[in-house]
């Protein structure tokens, strides 16, 4: 049997915890609604769950334009999305231009993670911009990991990828750089290697400091020939939209 899609996980709001669904349409920017939102701080520097691991634990929905964010005590912060003024923000080492989201979300989210951010709308802020909206890892590389870190599995959720797959060996995944796959009804290539950062060590649901995942992969994926240092999982482009469901299969064309 081939490589098929097992998961797709979105997050509205970056660096908010990842929520399964069984259906994403893909185009350019990537999954529609995914990280449609982001957070920045009085600065204006965008901060997502590497800065604040408190954001993990933060369920953010959107449908039809209400967004709905759930907090671990329980309340929530709900109302139909309107925008305010434009806002250009320090997005890692460039700028992307964004729209303020009036309503209660701000001062929800200042108060949980204790200073003072704003929420703010954008085209799309997954990390890599129109030339990585799409990320995918195989479930043989998440057991390659669980078996080098000793344990029985290692939570995908902590990689923040959209697309998992099974059916191929570990790491093979990487043999796909450069190519052309049929994902679905949708066309993808994919370009290069995700490099990893400390955002992978916190639990994906408390935002906790609870696995060396720098450390486990740096034990066996340091000095191999990557686009990114560390790498486990790519990323990459849509060449042509279509819908993506978990089930279908994964073809190189």
């Amino acid at each position: 049997m081939g490589a098929r899609v097992t998961a797709l996980r979105t997050a509205a709001v970056k660096g908010t915890r990842l929520i399964e669904t069984d259906q994403v349409v893909l185009d350019e920017r990537g999954a529609a609604g995914d990280r449609r939102f982001f957070v920045v701080d009085e600065r204006g520097r965008m901060r997502n769950g590497k800065q604040l691991g408190s954001l993990q634990s933060i369920v953010a929905h959107l449908q039809d334009d209400e967004l709905t964010l759930s907090f671990p005590d329980g309340s929530t912060s709900s109302g139909q999305v309107v925008l305010g003024e434009p806002v250009t923000a320090r997005f890692f080492s460039h700028e992307l231009s964004g729209r303020l989201v009036l309503g209660p979300w701000s001062d929800a989210l200042s108060e949980h993670c204790g200073q003072r951010l704003r929420l703010l709308a954008a085209g799309s802020a997954v990390d890599r911009g129109a030339k990585g909206p799409v990320s995918l890892i195989s479930r043989g590389s998440l057991r390659r990991l669980a078996e080098v870190a000793g344990c029985d599995e290692v939570d995908p959720r902590r990689f923040r990828m959209l697309i998992e797959v099974d059916g191929v060996d570990p790491h093979a995944e990487d043999t796909w750089l450069g190519q052309e796959l049929r994902v679905g009804d949708a066309v993808l290539r994919f370009d290069g290697h995700v490099g990893r950062c400390l955002i992978t060590s916190r639990d994906p649901e408390t935002g906790e400091v609870t696995l060396p995942t720098l450390e486990l992969l740096r034990s066996y994926r340091s000095g191999l020939d990557s686009t990114e240092p560390l790498p486990f999982g790519i990323y990459g482009r849509v060449l042509r939209p279509g819908t993506v469901s978990v089930g279908d299969n994964v073809k190189p064309l």
